[in-house]
């Protein structure tokens, strides 16, 4: 893929070189939606709080507590296909296709430092760079994603306010790095709030 039509996208979550989350979130039901878009504002798919338990939704409402917030994320497609499932235990983020297909885990590693591993090896991390910043980084180490909250360019034109985040993706990756990037990078704005 040469560097023009990577900068051009292929119209997917897992295409583009640019995602774009809106906090704005949507309720539908009682699970926040949050839109993904591509570099221009196109609609590229979602990412939705569900939660199958009526008794968690129940004990959430009642006792306005985040100990029962839903921790069960789907990634859907532009088409409101599920790509992707990330279920929450505690600090550690299990991955998996629409299926249930298990795809790899992404594992709290310190405060600030998380751990993307597939059939029991590490391929790759995600880092906090200060200044409202994430590197996600292969197994080499070698940076292959950025999810930051500042805006520039065209980006900063299209998206106003503070409601967007931007995930740049460097190179078209293969799974199980690409899903696990795709996985923690669209999960990061609601996995770790209110820090980030």
């Amino acid at each position: 893929m040469t560097s023009s039509s990577r900068q051009a996208g292929g119209g997917t979550l897992f295409t583009e070189p640019f995602l774009v989350v809106s906090r704005r979130a949507r309720l539908s039901g009682m699970a926040n939606e949050f839109a993904v878009l591509d570099q221009h504002g196109k609609p590229l798919g979602a990412v939705v709080e569900a939660d199958r338990s009526a008794l968690r939704k129940t004990l959430r409402t009642l006792t306005n507590s985040d100990r029962f917030r839903p921790h069960c994320f789907e990634v859907r497609d532009s088409g409101g296909s599920v790509v992707l499932k990330v279920r929450a235990h505690d600090s550690r983020f299990l991955v998996t296709r629409a299926d249930g297909t298990p795809i790899g885990a992404i594992a709290a590693d310190g405060r600030t430092r998380f751990t993307f591993s597939a059939r029991g090896r590490t391929v790759g991390t995600l880092q906090d760079r200060g200044g409202g910043g994430y590197g996600l980084t292969g197994a080499s180490g070698t940076e292959v994603a950025r999810a930051t909250k500042t805006l520039h360019g065209a980006l900063r034109e299209t998206f106003t306010g503070g409601d967007h985040y931007v995930v740049e993706v460097f190179a078209q990756l293969t799974d199980p790095l690409a899903s696990l990037v795709i996985a923690a990078a669209l999960t990061l704005g609601t996995a770790l709030r209110p820090t980030w």
